[in-house]
């Protein structure tokens, strides 16, 4: 039994039950955030737009990144939900959004606005650029983002263009998984102080901070070549991928001496002049040309049969569809199921602690009883009734 284990081997309540958070509808960023505060338990509503927030008009019941959430529709134009916003946020513990610099402010509901309601609450800001400077007013995506951090030219081959590495770098990893760190740090400061705390998080900075490794082998002397030529970005030969004869992927990751001994005795190449000095980089050319040519000559299945079990650090390249019918995410329960789809389960885990089972967003699922829960009255019966008496007006 771990250390966290309750007596009665009962399993404690996720980390982050007892916890409110207000999200205002946004798109990549914001909502990856919110489903990561979702998926640990936090109580997460979402006020979303009239017509949605989904610029590709999806389907948003089956969008992922909204799982686990309570719903309403707001119109953020309109004054009398402007006072739902107050009122929810008096009651929550945070507040995070995804607008451009100053759209919070001119629609009231800032965070010095907020945050004279509610004195202890995180507010977080989710933006590409940042709160400031030369850029933080101009429009862009993740692609943009990572484009000024140094790296998006450090992906892809090195006689094509960056390649685009979906929207993982910017969105997801330097943007909402980095609000979500603020958003946990910036609460329990607040617990401590009573003190609430306003968060900057900037794509630009969080792509930027996950370049930190990069720049450690910069500063050592093995991180100088152009793109596609450096040990992590595919050019070094035992740290790639390569296709097989039947069309499908492996990858190769032997940067350590004791692996890519393995790698090589495995592949018959021990003793070859050509793969005795690892780190020679003038050779990396050669010997990744070389291993293409081997690992071209057979199906997948044969190297998965060579390979897998002498720890050389391989594994077979999956597609989506592949993934979670792989014996370890199988075995883990790395994906689950919510309302029929399939995706990636909440994580990290935590030991001994229950999990939160994924539940796929509806639309104003909970609007009653949001509003039961401030005592508001419902701001589209309001308008309804003031467009009625108008007409009645007009008709009399």
């Amino acid at each position: 039994m771990s250390c966290a284990a309750r007596i009665d081997g009962s399993l404690m309540r996720p980390v982050l039950e007892g916890v409110r958070v207000i999200e205002l509808a946004g798109i990549g960023p914001a909502p990856f955030c919110g489903m990561m505060l979702a998926d640990h338990g936090a109580e997460v509503i979402r006020i979303d737009r009239p017509g949605g927030s989904d610029p590709l008009s999806q389907d948003q019941g089956r969008d992922v990144l909204l799982r686990s959430r309570r719903s309403i529709t707001l119109d953020l134009k309109r004054p009398e939900a402007v006072e739902i916003v107050a009122r929810l946020v008096e009651t929550a513990d945070g507040l995070i959004e995804g607008f451009r610099p100053g759209v919070a402010e001119r629609l009231g509901i800032g965070p010095d606005v907020l945050m004279a309601r509610n004195p202890a609450l995180v507010y977080g800001r989710m933006t590409g650029w940042g709160q400031d400077g030369p850029l933080a007013d101009k429009a862009g995506h993740d692609l943009n983002y990572i484009s000024i951090s140094g790296c998006l030219a450090a992906l892809g081959a090195e006689d094509q263009p960056p390649m685009p590495p979906l929207n993982l770098i910017g969105d997801y990893g330097g943007g909402g998984m980095m609000l979500a760190f603020g958003f946990v740090s910036a609460l329990l400061a607040t617990r401590q102080s009573g003190a609430g705390r306003v968060i900057d998080c900037s794509m630009a900075d969080g792509a930027a901070a996950l370049m930190a490794g990069m720049w450690s082998l910069r500063h050592n002397g093995m991180w100088d070549r152009g793109r596609g030529q450096n040990l992590l970005d595919g050019g070094a030969p035992f740290y790639a991928c390569y296709a097989c004869a039947d069309g499908l992927f492996i990858a190769i990751g032997a940067i350590e001496a004791q692996f890519y001994a393995r790698l090589i005795d495995a592949l018959g190449l021990a003793g070859d002049p050509l793969f005795v000095a690892q780190h020679d980089q003038s050779q990396w050319p050669a010997m990744k040309a070389r291993l293409a040519g081997i690992f071209a000559s057979g199906p997948r299945a044969t190297w998965t049969a060579r390979l897998q079990q002498r720890d050389c650090c391989y594994s077979e390249v999956l597609t989506m569809d592949d993934a979670p019918a792989h014996e370890h995410s199988r075995a883990r329960g790395s994906y689950v199921e919510a309302d029929g789809w399939t995706q990636p389960r909440p994580a990290p885990r935590f030991a001994d602690t229950d999990i939160v089972a994924p539940r796929m967003w509806r639309r104003d699922s909970d609007r009653a009883a949001i509003l039961a829960e401030i005592g508001a009255v419902d701001p589209d019966r309001v308008a309804a009734g003031q467009e009625l008496w108008k007409n009645r007006m007009s008709a009399g």
